[in-house]
């Protein structure tokens, strides 16, 4: 199976790659078209701002390439906010493959933004790629921005009101939490995305 990780900057990466060779895989990171395009999975990780993350999208030629992938792809953070129609932040205008917005957090008293930390999960839809999660089972989040909720939504968790912990639309996934990190829960959900 090919697994390639899209090179498009974000600061996870080496902890997604060594994620992934715990399961036995060993995932190529590229910005090549012909090989995201040839590859089994494509997995879009990313730690930082949604505008340099397009931007860089943009720069490697990848922006279509991407909208029109046909094999399950996978969104970490911010790749999974990537996969949405826009972002609060900076004003960007993201991949548009899952209709949804992102927004910020707001700040409240007990709710400092970013939200950091284990929290729980929320299973909405049943989906292949929840296969084994159990409510309440937690995952590791750091973020400033989230998805609502919506009818893409998989599972969500709560922070201020509840927002999208995993989202789906056709062939693309996503993960806000860091699969990486959060321990067996993560490596459970990223064994469902390779056996998609």
């Amino acid at each position: 199976m090919a697994v390639v990780l899209v090179d498009a900057g974000g600061t996870n990466i080496g902890s997604v790659r060594y994620a992934l060779q715990r399961l036995g895989v060993e995932a190529a990171l590229t910005a090549d078209p012909a090989a995201i395009r040839g590859a089994d999975k494509v997995i879009l990780p990313g730690v930082g701002a949604a505008g340099p993350g397009m931007a860089r999208l943009r720069e490697l030629g990848l922006v279509e390439l991407m909208r029109s992938l046909s094999q399950p792809v996978l969104g970490v953070c911010l790749g999974m906010q990537l996969l949405c129609a826009h972002s609060e932040e900076g004003d960007t205008e993201c991949l548009g493959v899952i209709d949804a917005p992102v927004r910020r957090f707001h700040e409240a008293p007990g709710l400092r933004v970013p939200h950091m930390g284990w929290n729980a999960l929320a299973p909405v839809h049943p989906h292949p790629l929840l296969d084994g999660l159990a409510a309440g089972e937690q995952a590791y989040f750091v973020h400033s921005y989230a998805v609502p909720v919506g009818d893409y939504t998989l599972a969500t968790s709560d922070f201020g009101g509840p927002f999208s912990a995993v989202i789906a639309r056709g062939n693309f996934h996503g993960m806000q939490f860091h699969p990486e990190r959060s321990a067996g829960v993560g490596a459970r959900l990223l064994k469902n995305f390779l056996s998609l």
